[in-house]
């Protein structure tokens, strides 16, 4: 059994370099960080791992991060956290319209990551 006092992060982004920087950054506080390589892994390890968040990106191939969160809100209310090279506020503000937590652009700061996860 996992430790439940461990917080549990599941990044799910399609590029590898992004999942171990997060994972770097994470874990040096103390997060369990798990990577998806795609919206379909990303549901099914979110039924499976059962995070206390999810950092999820946009634009990824086998299904964007829009079509992912839909999909993800039939099933949980697993804090959210979108990690996006989008800088659009038209698409900040439809994403915290649809339901997600919060929202971090790319390239981001470090520290910052680290502040949002915490909230």
């Amino acid at each position: 059994m996992s430790n439940q006092s461990v917080k549990r992060i599941l990044c799910v982004e399609d590029e590898q370099e992004m999942i171990d920087l997060i994972r770097l950054i994470l874990g040096r506080r103390g997060f369990d960080v798990k990577g998806a390589a795609g919206g379909k892994e990303g549901l099914r390890l979110v039924r499976e791992e059962l995070p206390d968040l999810v950092l999820l990106d946009l634009m990824m191939p086998d299904m964007d991060g829009w079509q992912t969160f839909q999909f993800l809100r039939q099933t949980s209310d697993v804090p959210v956290v979108i990690v996006s090279a989008i800088h659009n506020k038209d698409d900040v503000v439809r994403a915290l319209r649809m339901g997600v937590d919060d929202y971090l652009t790319k390239p981001f700061v470090n520290a910052e990551v680290v502040a949002r996860v915490q909230s």
